[in-house]
Protein backbone atom coordinates (compact mmCIF):
# COMPACT_ATOMS: atom_id res chain seq x y z
CA UNK A 1 0.00 0.00 0.00
CA UNK A 2 1.12 3.30 -1.00
CA UNK A 3 1.63 5.93 1.82
CA UNK A 4 0.78 9.00 -0.27
CA UNK A 5 0.49 10.70 -3.59
CA UNK A 6 0.21 14.13 -4.86
CA UNK A 7 -2.59 15.61 -7.17
CA UNK A 8 -2.11 18.95 -9.28
CA UNK A 9 -4.10 22.08 -7.92
CA UNK A 10 -3.53 25.56 -9.38
CA UNK A 11 -0.49 27.29 -7.63
CA UNK A 12 -0.33 24.72 -5.05
CA UNK A 13 -0.26 20.95 -3.98
CA UNK A 14 -2.67 18.37 -2.80
CA UNK A 15 -2.20 15.21 -1.56
CA UNK A 16 -4.07 12.22 -0.20
CA UNK A 17 -2.53 10.10 2.60
CA UNK A 18 -3.33 6.34 3.46
CA UNK A 19 -2.97 4.14 6.59
CA UNK A 20 -4.82 1.37 7.86
CA UNK A 21 -5.70 3.31 10.82
CA UNK A 22 -6.56 6.91 11.77
CA UNK A 23 -2.88 7.22 13.70
CA UNK A 24 -1.30 5.69 10.22
CA UNK A 25 -2.74 8.28 7.99
CA UNK A 26 -1.82 11.22 9.74
CA UNK A 27 2.00 9.83 10.21
CA UNK A 28 1.87 9.45 6.28
CA UNK A 29 0.36 12.90 6.23
CA UNK A 30 3.39 14.13 8.10
CA UNK A 31 5.96 12.60 5.51
CA UNK A 32 3.64 13.94 2.17
CA UNK A 33 4.34 17.19 3.67
CA UNK A 34 7.77 17.22 4.47
CA UNK A 35 8.24 15.44 0.96
CA UNK A 36 7.47 18.95 -0.65
CA UNK A 37 9.89 20.59 1.41
CA UNK A 38 12.83 17.97 1.08
CA UNK A 39 13.80 14.28 0.59
CA UNK A 40 12.74 12.78 3.53
CA UNK A 41 14.87 9.49 3.64
CA UNK A 42 17.92 12.48 3.90
CA UNK A 43 16.63 13.30 7.31
CA UNK A 44 17.66 11.56 9.98
CA UNK A 45 15.46 11.00 13.24
CA UNK A 46 17.96 13.04 15.78
CA UNK A 47 15.51 15.40 17.62
CA UNK A 48 12.30 14.67 19.28
CA UNK A 49 9.77 17.09 19.69
CA UNK A 50 5.83 16.17 21.09
CA UNK A 51 2.90 17.88 21.16
CA UNK A 52 -0.99 17.23 21.85
CA UNK A 53 -4.05 18.70 20.13
CA UNK A 54 -7.43 18.83 20.60
CA UNK A 55 -10.20 19.67 18.03
CA UNK A 56 -14.15 18.96 17.51
CA UNK A 57 -13.39 16.64 14.43
CA UNK A 58 -11.03 14.65 12.01
CA UNK A 59 -10.72 17.07 9.74
CA UNK A 60 -9.95 20.44 12.15
CA UNK A 61 -7.82 17.74 13.29
CA UNK A 62 -5.72 17.07 10.40
CA UNK A 63 -5.97 20.74 9.91
CA UNK A 64 -4.58 21.74 13.59
CA UNK A 65 -2.08 18.52 12.93
CA UNK A 66 -0.32 20.16 9.51
CA UNK A 67 -0.09 23.41 10.70
CA UNK A 68 1.35 22.14 14.05
CA UNK A 69 4.20 20.51 11.76
CA UNK A 70 4.46 23.61 9.52
CA UNK A 71 5.18 25.59 12.91
CA UNK A 72 7.49 23.27 14.10
CA UNK A 73 9.29 23.09 10.67
CA UNK A 74 9.13 27.47 10.71
CA UNK A 75 10.10 28.26 14.19
CA UNK A 76 12.45 25.51 15.16
CA UNK A 77 14.23 24.79 11.60
CA UNK A 78 13.92 21.39 11.33
CA UNK A 79 12.93 18.97 8.60
CA UNK A 80 11.36 15.92 10.01
CA UNK A 81 10.89 12.31 8.77
CA UNK A 82 9.47 10.19 11.63
CA UNK A 83 6.47 10.43 12.83
CA UNK A 84 4.40 8.91 15.97
CA UNK A 85 0.91 9.59 16.41
CA UNK A 86 -1.84 8.66 18.66
CA UNK A 87 -5.58 9.56 18.06
CA UNK A 88 -8.21 9.05 20.79
CA UNK A 89 -12.28 10.32 20.15
CA UNK A 90 -14.01 11.53 23.29
CA UNK A 91 -17.92 12.41 23.30
CA UNK A 92 -17.02 15.74 22.49
CA UNK A 93 -13.81 16.05 20.41
CA UNK A 94 -10.70 14.31 19.31
CA UNK A 95 -7.10 14.29 20.97
CA UNK A 96 -4.25 13.74 19.45
CA UNK A 97 -1.05 13.31 20.88
CA UNK A 98 2.21 13.21 18.66
CA UNK A 99 5.94 12.80 18.17
CA UNK A 100 7.90 13.71 15.18
CA UNK A 101 11.99 13.35 14.85
CA UNK A 102 13.90 15.15 12.98
CA UNK A 103 16.84 17.14 12.62
CA UNK A 104 17.83 20.81 11.86
CA UNK A 105 17.90 22.48 8.20
CA UNK A 106 21.06 21.63 6.49
CA UNK A 107 20.68 23.10 3.06
CA UNK A 108 24.46 21.77 2.47
CA UNK A 109 23.13 17.82 3.08
CA UNK A 110 19.13 18.51 2.51
CA UNK A 111 17.75 19.05 -1.09
CA UNK A 112 15.59 22.21 -0.96
CA UNK A 113 12.37 21.36 -2.72
CA UNK A 114 9.41 23.58 -2.57
CA UNK A 115 8.87 25.90 0.56
CA UNK A 116 5.17 25.85 2.13
CA UNK A 117 3.37 29.06 2.74
CA UNK A 118 0.57 27.56 4.16
CA UNK A 119 -2.14 24.76 4.91
CA UNK A 120 -5.74 25.10 3.56
CA UNK A 121 -9.15 23.79 4.38
CA UNK A 122 -10.18 23.95 0.23
CA UNK A 123 -10.85 20.24 -0.28
CA UNK A 124 -9.77 19.05 3.37
CA UNK A 125 -11.22 15.73 4.11
CA UNK A 126 -11.26 12.57 6.15
CA UNK A 127 -12.84 9.53 4.58
CA UNK A 128 -12.76 5.48 6.15
CA UNK A 129 -13.78 2.89 3.63
CA UNK A 130 -11.29 -0.45 4.16
CA UNK A 131 -8.88 2.17 4.88
CA UNK A 132 -8.55 5.70 6.03
CA UNK A 133 -7.91 8.17 3.15
CA UNK A 134 -6.67 11.99 4.47
CA UNK A 135 -7.48 15.04 1.34
CA UNK A 136 -5.06 18.28 1.87
CA UNK A 137 -4.25 20.95 -0.48
CA UNK A 138 -0.78 23.34 0.40
CA UNK A 139 -0.58 26.95 -0.36
CA UNK A 140 3.04 26.73 -2.10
Amino acid sequence: MKKFEYFDVTADIGFKSYGNSLDEAFENAGLAIFNIISDTSNIDSKISKSFEITSEDEVSLLYDYLEELLFYHEVEFMLFSKFDVDIKKTDEQFILKATISGEPIDWDKHERKTEIKAITFHMMDVKKTDRYELRAIVDL
